[in-house]
């Protein structure tokens, strides 16, 4: 083992400051990553299906022993227009928001975006009723 990999392997934070350039297989769709195309040193997820690995306690430290999958299950827009995807590991239940890279899959990322508009927490059937019941009119009627 040279010098860099121990750094890597014992030096806690290590990833805080230094690139990861490592090229890996996606543990969940088998794509090929790799550190090129993502506009940062710090790549987070796979390009193609988003999905992450539970690994880091804080960003960067490499300290959790959990390992699972971390699924992309919402986005969150930050103050200054940036997005970030929040993950949940699957083993665990722990969330954690990795900003998006250069290459993510944009398909995927609408995707995401888009759940809670497609799945109401409530029937869509009965919107014109809950409507009603807030103080409007209630119908989804143009004519109106």
């Amino acid at each position: 083992m040279n010098r860099e990999n121990k750094r890597k392997t014992y030096q806690k934070g290590y990833y805080k400051t230094h690139a990861c350039n490592e090229t890996f297989l996606c543990k969940v769709c088998g794509r090929e990553v790799v550190p090129d195309g993502a506009g940062t040193g710090h790549r987070n997820q796979c390009p193609n299906c988003l999905t992450s690995l539970h690994v880091d306690e804080q960003p960067g430290d490499r300290q959790s022993d959990c390992g699972g999958y971390m699924e992309p299950v919402a986005v969150w827009v930050k103050k200054n227009g940036e997005w970030a995807i929040i993950h949940r590991c699957r083993q665990c239940g722990k969330l954690s928001a990795n900003r998006i890279a250069a290459d993510d899959n944009p398909m995927k990322l609408m995707s995401i975006a888009m759940k809670p508009l497609t799945t109401p927490p409530f029937p869509i059937e009965r919107i014109e009723e809950m409507t009603r019941l807030m103080g409007g009119e209630g119908s989804m009627d143009e004519t109106n």
